[in-house]
């Protein structure tokens, strides 16, 4: 293949060309785009398949424009492309539990859980403010509408609190990244999608046969077939009918009831989203392998022990993944995760103290020198202290009764901290674990003890703001200003704003959400809101205090000093660090994740890295990824474009 590229497209290098202002007049073209008409596709995708692998919505806009400009005899510039990309990631930014679509997605998920069996079973009914949601018998809720009175101060409270965390996000996000990039010089391994697919497009306007451009066609070719099956059959069938077909069961294949009898308290199964399979090929293998022996490990191997011995006793023969995972979880693993992730961010945080001891006078040079011509970081710091304030104080006055001085803790202590501990997940293994520190707020709450079911929705300052870094590095090694995203992420906030409400309130009064057109929502949404009942039950009247018993000191101990043993082993015995790393991504992640990635990787480093070399190979996997996303994405859109158009117009004449 062609190697050869324009002058200028080099992204391997932060050094070769002159930082450059991405955020253009094409940059607000494209906003209004991804509001108007890629916004709607997504919220379809996330309530149907689940979380979205690959950037379905970016790819898919600046492939568009890219169109649009070469038929008007322009150019995009790659740092234009790069912040066309971050601003349909803005719009398009998972708000939790796989929701896309701004600050009514999360009320879309409020509405459900207020009305969810989970409440009712957890005697909660009643006890959540009405600052949150309207409350049980509201006519906002009974026809499933926005345009009512009762949404006005919980969408105002949703609306100031994105607000204040994505100042904080750019207030703390800089420093860690000059840290665990600058300082660290961490590799950031995810980075490269990024960077190389907006190269690959960059390429195209100027060579059609690049090298980069028939990788990422290959990919979206990929994505094209895949998404036939997997995701517009069920969309379209489910115009039709009350249950619609899928091919492909989404968004996973579960054995876990069937080898109950077998392998006890044992979950395994796999993903059906091609998308697990690609991402094996980009991770690094030792992370890859980590997370599928630790995984395996202790689903089909400890768990089935530890029923044995009477230590798991809440499982019952019988059930699916989801129940299992909660019984295993309050039995065990809840504190083994808490002791891993304490010794993680103890880990981290002595090898970030050697590696400044180690740095030399010219790196420091270098890193004040960034400091000026970009984001001075004291300006940074100064941000982030002011926002922070700011949400203590908010949260102060939504919970007047319950102690500021823990808002203070999770602010300025805890959140640096969980935030550094994510950075240097993502900057050793590409991927963010659940494991940094985790139930840190849920015992906060539990052991202050406070009585009331608020304090759980206010918008305490405990925060991870870890993926900023990625973002940085991708910035950095485009050469693109930092202030562009700045720029695009106020603009974001705006489009996001009006067109979240004027999505969310069609698609919720089409139907029920979630109901069986949307699988991802029906099958996962009750795990989702049975676990958070669970914790916020723990601080009311009659509530499940005996969850209190799950959190055991002696394992969570144990948990952390089991952490820096193999972290020991592993250093002694001269294995890539990278294998401790994805041990514990493991340790939460479900088999039916890791099988399929661990899949992807025996493959791309057996195979594709032999057959096309090792540093080509490094290559294109990001590029196919990539494509394989825009691929899937504008199948995805096509569906859901037929879908909204069909309902609307028979809501119009019925």
């Amino acid at each position: 293949m062609e190697t050869k590229t324009e002058p200028n497209i080099n992204q391997s290098s932060e050094s070769v060309d002159e930082v450059r202002e991405g955020f253009t007049t094409k940059s607000l073209v494209a906003a209004f785009f991804v509001g108007l008409v890629v916004l709607p596709g997504v919220i379809y995708l996330g309530l149907i398949n689940g979380p979205i692998v690959g950037g379905v919505a970016q790819w898919l806009t600046v492939i568009l424009f890219l169109e649009l400009t070469k038929r008007s005899l322009q150019h995009l510039t790659k740092q234009e492309i790069y912040i066309i990309s971050l601003v349909a990631m803005g719009l398009v930014t998972e708000v939790g539990f796989a929701l896309y679509g701004g600050v009514f997605a999360k009320l879309i998920w409020d509405q459900y859980f207020i009305q969810s069996p989970a409440v009712s079973s957890f005697a909660l009914t009643g006890l959540i403010p009405k600052w949150v949601v309207p409350q049980i018998g509201s006519k906002a809720l009974e026809l499933r509408t926005f345009i009512h009175k009762d949404w006005i101060i919980p969408i105002l409270l949703t609306v100031v609190g994105f607000v204040f965390y994505r100042i904080n996000i750019f207030g703390l996000g800089y420093p860690l990244y000059v840290l665990t990039r600058k300082i660290e010089k961490l590799p950031f391994p995810m980075a490269p999608v990024s960077v190389e697919g907006t190269t690959a497009l960059v390429d195209s306007q100027y060579k059609e046969g690049s090298w980069r451009w028939r990788v990422f066609s290959i990919g979206g070719i990929i994505g094209v077939f895949y998404g036939l099956l997997y995701t517009a059959i069920p969309i379209i069938t489910g115009i039709f009918k009350a249950e619609p077909l899928m091919l492909i069961p989404i968004p996973f294949v579960d054995f876990t009831d069937k080898l109950s009898s077998i392998l006890p308290a044992a979950a395994f199964g796999f993903m059906t989203d091609l998308g697990s399979f690609l991402v094996g090929f980009i991770l690094p293998f030792w992370v890859v392998f980590g997370i599928f022996t630790s995984s395996l490990l202790i689903n089909l191997v400890f768990n089935p022990l530890l029923y044995k011995y009477g230590i798991l006793h809440t499982w019952k023969p019988g059930m699916t993944v989801i129940p299992t995972t909660i019984c295993n979880s309050i039995d065990f693993w809840l504190s083994i995760t808490i002791g891993v992730g304490l010794a993680i961010g103890i880990i981290g945080i002595i090898s970030v103290t050697r590696t400044i001891g180690r740095t030399k006078n010219d790196e420091q040079r270098d890193i004040t020198e960034l400091r000026t011509k970009e984001l001075p970081l004291t300006t940074s710091i100064f941000i982030w202290i002011i926002s922070t304030l700011l949400i203590i104080w908010l949260c102060h006055i939504l919970v007047p009764k319950f102690p500021v001085w823990i808002f203070f803790v999770f602010g300025f202590i805890f959140t640096p901290l969980l935030s550094y501990v994510s950075s240097r997940m993502f900057g050793i293994t590409g991927v963010i674990t659940d494991v940094s520190f985790p139930m840190v707020r849920e015992a906060s709450y539990i052991l202050s003890g406070y009585n009331g079911a608020d304090i759980w929705f206010a918008p305490v300052p405990y925060n991870d703001v870890g993926g900023a870094t990625q973002r940085f590095t991708e910035l950095s090694l485009l050469r693109t200003k930092f202030v562009s995203w700045i720029k695009a992420e106020i603009v974001v906030f705006i489009i996001l704003f009006i067109c979240s409400f004027i999505y969310w309130t069609i698609i919720w009064s089409l139907g029920p959400i979630p109901s069986s057109l949307y699988p991802f929502a029906q099958k996962m949404w009750p795990y989702y809101s049975t676990m958070r009942a669970l914790w916020i039950s723990t601080t009311v009247e009659g509530g499940a205090h005996w969850i209190l018993q799950s959190i055991k000191p002696l394992l969570i101990i144990g948990g952390g000093i089991g952490a820096f043993i193999i972290y020991g082993l592993i250093s002694l015995l001269g294995l890539p660090l990278q294998f401790f790393y994805g041990l514990v991504g493991g340790l939460t992640l479900w088999p039916h994740h890791a099988v399929l990635m661990f899949f992807g990787a025996l493959l791309g480093r057996y195979f594709f890295a032999k057959k096309f070399g090792k540093e080509s190979w490094s290559k294109y996997a990001p590029i196919l990824l990539a494509g394989y996303g825009c691929g899937i994405g504008i199948i995805g859109m096509i569906a859901i474009s037929i879908t909204l158009i069909t309902k609307t117009v028979a809501q119009m004449l019925f």
